[in-house]
Parts: structure tokens; sequence; C-alpha cells
């Protein structure tokens, strides 16, 4: 109960002795605030610039194996001329591994697409957009969000019938203010009937594929409308998916049983090599941990020069600060005051100090992520906020220790004789 008095006190004190210099004290956060602000705005850039470039490659999906030809890489070299010979996957290869896969996986699909189409309909039309050809399992290893209409049939999809979803810029192009859903429109000469409208994406950080100019449309469909590569540089390559299940942490029975099925396919000797590509999102997902890791090392070394220069101005006023009421610690000391008091009295100004101007620099990033921004939206999380407080009361213990120490040794007597 006295250590809980004898800290309110403290408080007290400290908080008397900055509102009676205010003036240095308002100069005295500048450092702090500035330090701060510059600390955790740099960690809320990289939170936010990580969380939408990931936003904008999530078209790959989650515990997803794509079957292709092309071993997906980050940096180095990228031996190319390996797997220029390799055959594509082929619907063949996708109706064995759609009947010969076991239950470790909930669904087999295989999808091919091509950009730079033009949608017409009536006089309205829209350049640029991409037609992708989907098997029925299409929405099981990738998301398809709609908000009007439906998904495909597997009647629809089997007997490749000329029907379309459709994304969020599409709809609003060729059918503006009216319904899209059993509206008919033309791609490459043929007619699709519209029978779902995706949900709109917006603009995403990195030019990756956007469903709000994306078509899908059943894959017979779409191999009557264009070719399909067979391995040469002719031709569009499809891509197999296969999704894995919730029970099989990592993938791994999922991806040794696809790696024998695709072997066992394609007839592979017991010594000859993968002639195929087993790549999974994670891949993707290491390579922007690694990078965004660095960058915010980076950052948190840029910030700590800031903060460390608001910790020797938050120093130097409590050396002052010390200097100025050395008459009070010697009457206080000599009043019976134990040392611990007068070292609360001083640590807590310093953490005060430091607690405000973080509190005020964390006010300032919190401002900066209400600025509309529709490639890369900021937020300030609730980790950043705590570092940012913790951060401060650390720098205000370390600042205020050693001024802090020397009021609490004082001579009460030589103390209470300083002019």
């Amino acid at each position: 109960m006295k250590a809980l008095r004898l800290t309110l006190e403290s408080f007290r004190f400290a908080w008397q002795a900055l509102k009676s210099n205010l003036l240095r004290t308002i100069l005295s956060l500048l450092g702090v605030t500035v330090g701060i602000f510059a600390i955790i705005a740099v960690f809320a850039v990289v939170d936010s610039l990580e969380a939408n470039v990931r936003q904008s490659m999530s078209f790959v999906g989650d515990k997803v194996i794509y079957v292709a030809k092309w071993p997906w890489a980050f940096g180095g070299n990228y031996p190319w001329w390996k797997y220029f010979n390799r055959p594509v996957p082929t619907v063949r290869e996708y109706r064995l591994l759609e009947q010969n896969l076991t239950s470790n996986n909930k669904g087999v699909a295989i999808f091919a697409a091509t950009g730079g189409n033009t949608l017409k309909a009536g006089n309205n039309s829209l350049a640029d957009c991409a037609l992708q050809g989907v098997s029925f399992a299409y929405r099981v290893v990738s998301d398809v969000p709609i908000t009007e209409g439906r998904y495909f049939t597997a009647q629809e999809i089997e007997a490749a019938r000329p029907v379309a979803i459709i994304g969020y810029d599409i709809a609003s192009n060729l059918f503006p203010g009216r319904s899209a859903v059993g509206q008919e429109f033309k791609a490459k000469g043929q007619r699709f009937v519209v029978i779902g409208v995706m949900q709109k994406e917006g603009k995403k950080l990195l030019d990756t594929p956007s469903n709000d100019t994306n078509c899908l449309i059943p894959f017979g469909a779409f191999s009557k409308m264009f070719a399909l590569s067979t391995g040469g540089m002719t031709g569009v390559t499809p891509t197999i998916a296969v999704k894995g299940i919730d029970a099989d942490p990592g993938l791994l029975n999922l991806e040794a049983e696809l790696q024998g099925a695709m072997r066992n396919i394609r007839g592979l000797k017991p010594k000859e090599e993968d002639n195929f590509a087993l790549n999974r999102p994670e891949m993707l997902a290491n390579a922007i941990t690694s990078l965004f890791s660095v960058i915010g090392i980076a950052g948190a070394v840029i910030g700590s020069f800031a903060i460390l220069v608001g910790g020797f101005g938050i120093a130097n006023i409590m050396f002052v600060s010390v200097k100025e009421r050395t008459n009070i610690i010697g009457i206080q000391k000599s009043l019976g005051a134990k040392n611990y008091f007068i070292l609360f009295q001083f640590l807590f100004e310093a953490v005060f100090l430091c607690l405000i101007g973080g509190a005020a620099g964390i006010l300032l990033v919190w401002l900066l992520t209400l600025i509309p921004q529709e490639a890369m939206p900021l937020f300030l999380s609730a980790g950043n906020i705590t570092l940012g407080l913790t951060i401060s009361v650390v720098i205000g213990m370390l600042a205020g220790i050693v001024p802090a120490v020397l009021a609490a040794n004082m001579d009460p007597v030589l103390a209470i004789r300083a002019k």
C-alpha cells in the first residue's frame, strides 16, 4: 500500500513538473514525436505494402498445388533451358488425375487464359479483357466471388455451352444501367450468355490479373476458340491445379501422391527426372516474407536514428530539470524522502514525456492512414501501436535513468545550499 502511495505521488510530482514548464515540455516532445512517427510510419507502410502485395497475388489461391511446365523461381539465374522441352499439361492428364487421386484433395481443375480480347454487346465494347476457360472444380481451387447470378453447372461445363461469368468492369461497360445476367455478348465472334457477375476488386498495387476484366467460360468452349499448346511456342498453355485438404499440413501427402501420379501418367522410369513442375503458393509467400523482412529491418534502422535523437533531447531536458530542482530535492530528502522516491519522480517524468510524444507520433501516423488511397490503402495495426508505446517507455527510461540516479544520490545538505 505504501509503495502504491509513493508511486502515485511520484506521478503527481512528475505531472506538476511537466505542466510548470509547458513550453520546454512541448519542445522536448517534438523530438520523440518525430522519432516515433518516423519508425511507426515506416512499419505501417511496410505492413500495408506487404498486405497489398499479398492481396494482389491472392489469385494463386491457398493450399493449392499447380501442375505446370515451368517451375516458379524467385531470384538468381533461372535455368530455362532445362525446362524448355518439357511437355505441357493436357486435358487427358487432367482427366486421369481427377480419376486417380484419392482423398487427399478437395478437387482437381484445369484452366487456361488469354488476354487482350475485346468483348462486344450491341454498340458497347470493352477492350483488353481476359478470357479464361475453366473446368467445374475451378471455384474449388480459386475464389470466384459472384455477387449476381450463379456459377456454372457441371452440365454446362461438360457440354461446353456458350455461357459466361463476367467481371464488374465488363458488366458495367457492356450493360450500363441494367442487370447483366441473361444478356448476350460476343467474344472472338462467338455469342455467350451471362449467367453471373463477379464482385468488384478495384485497383491492385501490382499489375496482376483482376476479376474486374476477367471473363470465365467453360474450358471446352475456350479450347474451341483458342488452340492449346502442345509444348512448342504457339498456343495457350493450360494449367492443372489441385486443392489440398486441411487435414494434410504442408500438403506433403498430396504432393507425394501427385508426383507419383504424374510420373505414372507420363511413363517416367525410376531414375528419370520429373518433366513437370509442382508449384505452390507458399513459394511466393516465402519470397514476399523474405523481401519485406529485409525492408522492415532497413526501415527500423533508419527510424532508430530519429528516435535516438529524440532520446538525447529528453536526456538533456532531464539534466536541466534536475539542476533547476536541486533545492527542492534537498528539502524532500531532509524531510525523509527515500532515494527511490526521488528516482521514481524523475524517471516517471521522463517516461511521461516520451509516452506523450510517442502517442502524438502514433496519432500523426493514424491521420496519415485516413488519406484515401485506392491502390495501396495504409493501415495502423494494434501491434505497431503497442510497439510505438513500448519504444516510448524504453526511450524514456534510458533517457531518464542517469539524471534520476544523480538526483536520488544527492546529499540533502549540499542540495539545499545549491544555487
